[in-house]
């Protein structure tokens, strides 16, 4: 049974995604920071099901976090086959207003994890000679989004990360891609007054959110046999809103 390691399993496309790979057969490791409810509650899921999950606790912000936290998922789990960068915050402000320690915080947390994360985890991948990374960018990382410029950036430089480890480790079995959502029903989305979501609606030619589980079917095909020859590649999972 193959190994992958779903990073922000608190959250709500991690959470599906990690669902859905248990789904699928792969033995699946649920990173939380410091929501473990959530995670627990995937975890359980998938066991329940017949599937192999546990939940890892680690605080990414940090290169030592990222390094033990894949030692610990290998310790148990044995060498990843898969893994899924899909850990993230935001600290919104507009540019003249945001603080430094908002923008370190997003661009440690939403693009240097992946790079510690995926450094780590390469080591194994490329003694197998085989693996799969699949970046969680953002449709915003391509049409940019006021007040989150930090956010924005991490999420770009996700998209440049993937198309570069593709090209870098393709020819030893090794796959990137990223998958760029739009916008997907969450907490966030329901706390949006009503004006507000019906504006962001009528700029969807799918004229709804998209969920979660759609997210997570996306990543669940680049993790699988059929996209073995995809390679650094960015899906939009966006209704269509296509800013490309």
């Amino acid at each position: 049974m193959k190994s992958v390691l779903v990073t922000g399993g608190s959250g709500s496309i991690g959470r599906a995604t990690a669902i859905r790979l248990g789904r699928s057969g792969l033995r699946v490791a649920v990173h939380y920071s410091s929501s473990e409810e959530p995670a627990r509650t995937a975890v359980d899921y998938i066991r329940s099901k017949g599937g192999t999950a546990e939940a890892f606790q680690a605080d990414l912000s940090s290169a030592d976090g990222c390094t033990q936290l894949v030692k610990d998922v290998t310790a148990a789990f044995g060498p990843l086959y898969g893994l899924v960068n899909n850990a993230g915050i935001t600290r919104d402000a507009l540019v003249l207003r945001m603080r430094q320690a908002d923008w370190d915080d997003v661009i440690n947390m939403n693009l240097s994890s992946a790079f510690h994360l995926t450094k780590a985890a390469l080591r194994g991948m490329v003694r197998e000679e085989d693996g799969r990374i699949v970046n969680i960018s953002s449709v915003v990382a391509i049409s940019g989004n006021p007040g989150q410029a930090n956010y924005v950036a991490a999420k770009a430089g996700l998209i440049g990360f993937t198309r570069t480890l593709a090209k870098e480790y393709g020819s030893r079995g090794i796959t990137a891609n990223a998958v760029t959502p739009g916008f997907i029903e969450s907490a966030m989305t329901e706390k949006l007054p009503r004006d507000i979501q019906e504006e962001y609606l009528q700029n969807i030619p799918a004229a709804r959110f998209g969920g979660a589980e759609e997210v997570a079917a996306a990543v669940a095909f680049f993790l699988s046999p059929d996209a073995a020859y995809i390679n650094g590649q960015t899906l939009g999972v966006d209704g269509g809103l296509n800013p490309h």
